[in-house]
């Protein structure tokens, strides 16, 4: 079933959840209030959300290396204390973003991150192409709506599918951790390196590469 934009903010106001969250949740229990903030706090993501108002100033600041060199990786996940930082959850939460980037390229952390600039030039363009692929006026607002949803999911990281498990996104994997180690974690920056990006050379698919031997 379509889940509507106007739903979707109600529940988040009443959880506190992520926009992705939300729809997932809203998506799971038919569209029901009631039930997808159930949904939510069985999941332990009502909870976690409650957290992401207090301050991280622990955590650690990881570099992942990979294809004998040739895609480099440097990150920065905060958390409360260091105590949580040393945990066995936490590390693997860092080191799985951290391979996360190097195979699926994100640009930006979350979709707040995007210049308006850019976001605009991407509807525009998917306006363009629905209108010249036939699509009456009236629905090419929601059209290029649409498509602006999928974009940020491919360039998000936190709206990324995880490449250890689609069924989840990147936040998701984030709120889980929260919820077990019962403090708010944060990915605030990442660097992504690619031996001779921008030049000319041989053009190979490394991110698909990265892909696939992480999923062996």
């Amino acid at each position: 079933m379509e889940i509507s934009a106007h739903i979707v903010k109600e529940l988040r106001e009443k959880s506190g959840a992520g926009f992705m969250d939300c729809k997932k949740a809203l998506a799971e229990v038919g569209g029901d209030l009631d039930k997808a903030v159930e949904y939510l706090k069985k999941k332990g993501i009502a909870d976690a959300s409650k957290k992401s108002s207090r301050i991280t100033a622990e955590g650690l600041v990881a570099s992942y290396i990979h294809m004998g060199g040739k895609i480099g990786v440097l990150l920065e996940v905060n958390c409360e204390t260091d105590f949580v930082a040393k945990t066995e959850t936490f590390q693997t939460l860092v080191k799985d973003i951290a391979m996360q980037v190097a195979a699926a390229k994100p640009l930006y952390v979350r979709r707040e991150d995007v210049p308006s600039d850019i976001i605009e030039k991407e509807k525009e363009i998917y306006k363009i192409q629905a209108k010249e692929s036939g699509k009456p006026e009236k629905i090419l607002e929601k059209i290029a709506d649409g498509k602006l949803e999928k974009y940020y999911s491919e360039i998000c990281l936190l709206e990324q599918k995880f490449i250890k498990d689609p069924e989840k996104t990147i936040e998701q994997v984030v709120k889980e951790s929260i919820a077990k180690t019962g403090e708010n974690i944060s990915l605030r920056r990442f660097v992504r390196y690619e031996l001779g990006e921008g030049l000319e050379k041989r053009q190979c698919n490394l991110a698909e590469e990265v892909s696939k031997e992480l999923n062996k």
